[in-house]
């Protein structure tokens, strides 16, 4: 059968050109030639016709709307950034950087599913069946009946999904994947594409739930066209320092759940443990309190967490440095100059370091307050009262505004034991929390006189 002729297509005026070429002999952009399949002048089936469903115009209130069903992964933390399961026909792009543990996890999700009555299959195109099987007697799924394919060629695995009809299939891979309809190399931009369109229309037409591993680039993204991730139904992140035993696994984008959902593993000689309390994980255990330490509640997706804030102020030269592990380093330099307009603190000719313990990143500015009071409990070098935390959104006026989902986070400080909240006003509880004395404030110097008061 002869091969599909390819042509090369510009990205930024459409213009076609029979080979690549540097820059665009039509609009003379440079690098924007992709190479794409041409259409034949045969009156051929159009190989993505399964996705186009005829269908009539309806009104949205005429839409008989369903929850769509979800199978458990076996993986409870999985489970729950997935937003409670597999869905049937769904598409999941998993990335992360090399050895975090992406393989490890897919395959022990594969066995939990197999293991609980469903058909499942592993397309590995980076390992061989042996390297595999090697690494489930490792993890200790001795007898597991998941199926394994060693396959790159995409036409062989689509054939092998419509014979065997596994209820999920992991493609580990896509950047090993290839199709004969292109002679590009794998994992160049125009294969990416092309392979995760013809398995994202198999899962859609099959019911088949497809999850795919992708690789990532230097700066932590997904390697591959952007448009992969416009393709797919979730994209999740695996995250981690690959020195630590502690991953991070987080929902990007997800039309069937919650975005922004964490889930944290613990990586042990037998795979992937879900971590039911991570908030074990973030805090340091200081015997007794020390200067510079103060406990904040993050939220990541729907779950409070409990994240320690250490701040070491330290006599600095003319030009004295604020860095930041985890926070944002220009909210840092922000803070610095409210604390001092509006609070008296002033940390001119001082070394400035914040640091959120655990290598958590936290993006929200709920971390403010906790982070101008571990300022001030370091310079002044004096620790902040045993079992004290603080959360709150600071703006330039100085006044300390409230953060989503107060109740939660509360509740959430007191089930660990936690005894003194400084707060925003705004989420101060109209009931009180029993073993938790909320102080409301409403600006910074506010929680500075409460903070003294407690010392």
């Amino acid at each position: 059968m002869a091969k599909d002729k390819t042509i090369y297509t510009c990205n930024e005026c459409g213009g076609i050109s029979p080979k690549w070429l540097g820059k665009c002999p039509h609009c003379n952009a440079w690098n924007s030639l992709i190479e794409s399949v041409a259409e034949s002048a045969a009156p051929t089936k159009n190989r993505f016709a399964a996705l186009a469903k005829t269908a009539e115009v309806v009104a949205l209130a005429d839409i008989e709307a369903s929850d769509v069903e979800r199978t458990p992964t076996g993986q409870d933390e999985l489970d729950r950034v997935l937003g409670g399961g597999i869905v049937e026909g769904g598409v999941v792009l998993i990335g992360g950087d090399p050895g975090i543990g992406k393989s490890t996890l897919l395959l022990q999700a594969l066995d939990a599913l197999q293991r609980a009555g469903q058909k499942t299959l592993y397309v590995t195109g980076e390992e061989s069946g042996a390297q595999v099987a090697l690494r489930a007697r490792r993890l200790g799924l001795d007898g597991s009946r998941v199926q394994v394919l060693a396959e790159i060629q995409l036409e062989k695995i689509l054939a092998t999904l419509d014979a065997h009809q596994p209820a999920i299939a992991v493609i580990d891979s896509i950047q090993t994947v290839y199709s004969d309809q292109l002679t590009s190399a794998p994992g160049s931009v125009a294969q990416v594409r092309e392979c995760a369109a013809h398995l994202t229309r198999a899962a859609k037409a099959s019911g088949t739930a497809i999850v795919l591993v992708g690789h990532v680039t230097k700066e932590g993204a997904l390697a591959g066209p952007r448009v992969l991730e416009h393709m797919v139904d979730t994209v999740l992140y695996f995250e981690g320092d690959t020195h630590s035993s502690f991953r991070l696994i987080r929902a990007i984008k997800n039309r069937f759940g919650a975005v922004n959902e964490i889930g944290v593993f613990a990586m042990t000689e037998k795979g992937l443990k879900g971590v039911s309390n991570p908030s074990a994980i973030f805090l340091s255990q200081h015997a007794e309190p020390v200067p510079g330490s103060c406990v904040m509640v993050t939220l990541e997706g729907t779950r409070p967490m409990l994240v320690e804030i250490q701040a070491l102020v330290d006599s600095g030269g003319p030009s004295p440095r604020r860095l930041s592990v985890g926070l944002d380093r220009d909210r840092l330099a922000m803070l610095l100059a409210v604390l001092h307009r509006h609070a008296g603190v002033a940390c001119l000719d001082q070394d400035v370091f914040v640091n959120a313990v655990g290598g958590v990143r936290i993006s929200e500015p709920a971390a403010d307050l906790a982070v101008m009071l571990a300022i001030t409990s370091s310079l002044r070098g004096r620790p902040l009262p045993k079992g004290f935390l603080a959360f709150g959104e600071v703006g330039l006026a100085g006044e300390v505004r409230p953060a989503p989902r107060g109740q939660e986070r509360l509740k959430e400080a007191a089930k660990l034991g936690f005894s003194v909240a400084v707060v925003p006003k705004a989420n101060a509880p109209k009931k009180a929390i029993e073993g938790l004395t909320i102080h409301a404030v409403e600006r910074v110097e506010e929680a500075l006189q409460v903070l003294r008061t407690l010392e």
